[in-house]
């Protein structure tokens, strides 16, 4: 496993009601209503690296990222190697001590790799970030959502680790430890470039919000 740590002249004006050929203008429209009639507002913004809602107080809106789809093979590799020699022992055991028929059961564990195989691609796809000014959101979960804000300045250590089936696949792991264990994040799927661009940015935005600056 490989690791890589870092600490821490405007027209004029008319009067209220009045157009500017004389005539008096219509009171009491909606100030908002474009002349086509449609309210005027900007346009949603969609995501992957798509914007999606804003910083209280009009701020700049958050720009999620999503995790690397290798994630997705390198989980898949894993649910099969686990699963399919456990089928294989499940049905030589029952086959040997209870009979031929028992060692159906065996598809068991099949059943629940076909079940987990649209499982993990759905958990992929719920994994995303996005760096705010002031902290970093972490986004993930299918049936039980869950957002993880990290405040910059509470970081105290940030690491990169890469396992070998990682490597292989050419991922890295972003570990986030907090001055609370309960606030400690984890970003998986990231290609080593962008692992170590966030670990130095965050190192770096912690240690001076640390420092009051």
């Amino acid at each position: 496993m490989t690791t890589g740590t870092g600490r821490p002249g405007g027209a004029p004006e008319h009067g209220r009601g009045q157009r500017p050929d004389g005539g008096q203008a219509p009171v009491g429209g909606d100030p908002g209503q474009t002349p086509g009639g449609a309210p005027g507002g900007g346009s949603e913004g969609g995501s992957e690296g798509h914007s999606q809602g804003g910083s209280e107080g009009g701020g700049a809106p958050e720009r999620w990222q999503g995790v690397e789809r290798a994630l997705l093979k390198v989980r898949r590799l894993v649910l099969l190697f686990t699963m399919a020699p456990a089928a294989v022992g499940l049905a030589a055991l029952l086959g040997l001590t209870a009979g031929p028929g028992w060692a159906a059961f065996a598809l068991l564990p099949l059943v629940v790799a076909a079940w987990g195989w649209g499982a993990i691609e759905r958990n992929w796809r719920s994994w995303r970030y996005a760096e705010r000014e002031d902290d970093l959101l972490i986004s993930r979960g299918v049936l039980w959502r869950e957002l993880t804000v990290v405040p910059y300045g509470r970081m105290q250590l940030v690491e990169v680790t890469s396992g070998p089936l990682e490597r292989r696949y050419g991922l890295a792991r972003l570990q986030l430890h907090t001055a609370a264990a309960t606030t400690d994040a984890a970003i998986p799927g990231l290609v080593p470039q962008e692992a170590e661009r966030l670990r130095d940015r965050l190192t770096e935005l912690g240690g001076a919000r640390s420092a009051g600056l």
